[in-house]
């Protein structure tokens, strides 16, 4: 069993993480039947959000009776110390726990630290102090605030997109966080689903000894490929290499990563969708691609209005109204039968 120690904290766990976002979107007999089986498995980190609609709710039943056996992070995207408070108290009923292992800021758009201005920080303290929280964390997509969480020594943990799609930029983190002793949890290490090959992320995420990688987690076929690397963990040769290197060749770069926080959009185009359309129908299709109702939100990017929102807050500097245009262009010559 491969093993990860996230940094200062300590924290030890199997090197796989447990996603727990797309559990809201399921039934809560199903999601608890997933958990459950994750941790009866070998997985005993789960990271989840306040953001997260009832995935909390959905957690907390599922760890009734083993919560000291595992360890939970969750979030607040809170932007005043009177938000933190709430957001945390509504997470431990939810969670039905007296304390949080990785409390982390939610994507912030910038770094809290003391005397900011925002209370956060300091908020974030207390509750240490309480003893609700154990460690500190912070989520982000900027790579300006994850450096200053890195070089500000204020974090125990920075969790930030992470797979062998990502560019050197983020590998930086990765190796800075690794300097600063400080924990990295790696999300969308399928580049939202763009990675097709389970095997080869993860053992391209395995050369990194500090980060560990949390994996979505919807389906119980989705789970199984996880826990079977628990005993027969994929290495990275030739052939998984060459998986990486084809994968890379057509996909780094300008590619939507399905954050959505260009969201929303002011005439209600599905961005975090439609951006990606193209890649995703030619990387896995499925009839629902081609539905009507997708036709439908594909249509819809014809009412782009060009007001440059959705550029402006894309975290990774996409022209996110050229890459709209493009797939809709993409997808309509799908539907015509010219390309797929």
């Amino acid at each position: 069993m491969t093993q990860v120690v996230l940094g200062k904290a300590g924290i030890t766990v199997n090197k796989n993480g447990f996603g727990a976002l797309p559990i809201q979107r399921i039934a809560q007999a199903d999601a608890v039947r997933l958990v459950r089986k994750a941790f009866e498995q070998g997985i005993t980190f789960f990271d989840t959000a306040r953001s997260y609609t009832d995935s909390e709710e959905k957690l907390g039943v599922a760890l009734q009776g083993i919560r000291d056996e595992v360890f939970i992070a969750t979030k607040t995207p809170a932007t005043t110390a009177a938000g933190f408070w709430q957001d945390l108290e509504t997470s431990l009923g939810l969670l039905q726990t007296d304390h949080i292992d990785i409390y982390q800021f939610h994507n912030p758009a910038f770094c809290p630290k003391p005397g900011d201005g925002s209370g956060l920080y300091e908020a974030m303290l207390e509750a240490k102090a309480q003893g609700k929280v154990r460690f500190i964390g912070i989520t982000n997509h900027r790579l300006a605030v994850a450096h200053e969480a890195i070089e500000l020594g204020l974090y125990d943990t920075l969790q930030f997109p992470f797979s062998y799609l990502t560019t050197d930029k983020e590998l930086e983190l990765v190796h800075a966080c690794a300097k600063q002793q400080m924990g990295f949890i790696a999300m969308k290490g399928l580049a939202g689903g763009l990675i097709n090959n389970s095997a080869a992320a993860y053992a391209y995420l395995a050369q990194f000894e500090h980060v560990l990688p949390i994996w979505g987690v919807q389906r119980e076929n989705e789970l199984d490929e996880f826990l079977s690397y628990i005993d027969a963990p994929p290495v990275l040769n030739d052939a998984l290499q060459a998986v990486i290197d084809k994968d890379r060749q057509q996909l780094i770069g300008s590619f939507c990563r399905g954050c959505g926080y260009c969201m929303p959009c002011p005439v209600g185009i599905e961005i975090n969708s439609c951006a990606r359309m193209s890649l995703m129908i030619r990387r896995a299709p499925q009839a629902a691609q081609l539905t009507e109702k997708a036709q439908a939100m594909m249509q819809k990017i014809e009412d782009c209005l060009h007001c440059g929102q959705c550029k402006a807050k894309c975290p990774y500097g996409l022209d996110t109204p050229q890459l709209l245009a493009d797939n809709y262009r993409d997808y309509r010559e799908i539907l015509a039968g010219k390309a797929l």
